[in-house]
């Protein structure tokens, strides 16, 4: 390797672990978001202040002032009515921290971006992917305030659809994380196209599965019907049940029975996919076979976490084990389906458009895969 070509790599690996980091960072968010909704805590800053509400009250009549907007929703006429200010403050610290970690994760990923295109070290391709996911970032911030709004007027918690979006966006964001830092990798030869496919559709459905998922959350539609793999003493619960709402398109958010059964079916559908994936790559290129394989030993545990969610009837430990699983299982989607679809060329720094290194393309156009880490 050249003095040249192991600068560019240097560049790169730099870059990867910045996106690295801050898929992390939104790991935690989510599993955060996840702790601030179990705690109902989510409801009790009632106002959006993007720069401002990064301080928390100050003083005693400050505090006593946020209380006192949180007494005009209906969350604390008809469930916290009678809340001490300390009582108030456990839950208002919960949703602060959230917004701050929120605020955090813009400043770790505003910071570098600005450093590293300074010194040249991003190119048009990776530039363009950056930005969309900062502007992402930030409009997943207002999805968040429009969830919370949901919840002021005439209800006690957020519109689960609404909730469902929120968490969806947080994926969507990942997902772009982690597949454009695996973009800055030597790319590799890819598997038959059968498997290239399965591995994206693994992507689609397990993100699916974590709107369904959110829509469940939501509803609080886990604390009831809470055996398996019966629902309510039927293994297929009454149609006239199922759609006794009317549109019939309402009992898909708004019924409870429907909501929970169809994110039953979603979870019997990943494990389908997910092991009939494996079984097509048991000849595979190595990395392939893997990855195929361990997508589907995390989908079994995640099934079985979930059925004990269920049945436990939603501890709060397990339930966060349950959806940091699931956000386990999709980074674990997003990397193989990433490996099972290279690009022509990795992405390049500012710097090394059409130049020749160790990450130049081979053959066909795909390098080395013994390289990629």
């Amino acid at each position: 390797m050249t003095e040249h070509a192991a600068d560019l790599e240097r560049r790169h690996r730099a870059i990867r672990i910045w996106l690295y980091g801050i898929a992390v960072l939104v790991t935690l968010m989510v599993l955060l978001g996840g702790a601030t909704r179990l705690t109902d805590s989510g409801l009790s800053i009632v106002e959006w202040k993007p720069v401002t509400g990064a301080i928390p009250p100050l003083s005693h009549e400050a505090w006593l002032e946020e209380l006192e907007k949180y007494k005009q929703i209906p969350e604390y006429e008809q469930i916290n009515k009678g809340f001490s200010l300390d009582e108030f403050k456990v839950i208002y610290y919960w949703e602060w921290g959230h917004r701050l970690f929120g605020r955090l994760i813009g400043l770790v990923f505003f910071v570098p971006l600005v450093w590293f295109w300074w010194k040249g070290w991003i190119g048009p391709g990776l530039r363009g992917r950056l930005v969309a996911i900062f502007l992402l970032g930030g409009l997943q911030g207002a999805i968040g305030w429009w969830m919370v709004a949901s919840g002021l007027v005439n209800r006690v918690d957020v519109a689960q659809e609404r909730l469902a979006v929120h968490l969806v966006m947080a994926c969507f964001i990942l997902i772009a994380i982690v597949w454009t830092a695996r973009r800055t990798l030597p790319q590799p030869e890819p598997p038959d196209r059968r498997l290239r496919r399965t591995a994206v559709a693994l992507i689609v459905l397990v993100t699916a599965q974590i709107f369904l998922g959110g829509l469940v959350a939501g509803l609080k539609a886990g604390l009831i019907y809470n055996t398996w793999p019966l629902m309510d003493g039927d293994l297929l619960p009454p149609f006239a049940d199922l759609f006794s709402m009317a549109p019939a398109w309402v009992n898909l958010v708004e019924n409870h029975l429907t909501v929970q059964f169809v994110h039953r079916i979603g979870a019997y559908l990943v494990v389908i996919v997910a092991l009939t994936h494996a079984y097509d790559a048991r000849s595979a290129a190595s990395p392939i076979r893997t990855g195929a394989f361990v997508i589907a030993a995390i989908t079994l545990a995640q099934v079985v976490i979930g059925i004990y969610t269920l049945i436990w009837v939603v501890p709060m430990w397990l339930a966060l084990v349950h959806q940091g699983a699931a956000i386990v299982l999709l980074v674990a989607c997003v990397v193989h389906a990433e490996r099972a679809n290279p690009a022509r060329q990795p992405l390049q720094t500012g710097e090394t458009a059409g130049t020749e290194s160790s990450l130049s393309l081979e053959g066909e156009g795909y390098a080395d895969p013994v390289n990629r880490s």
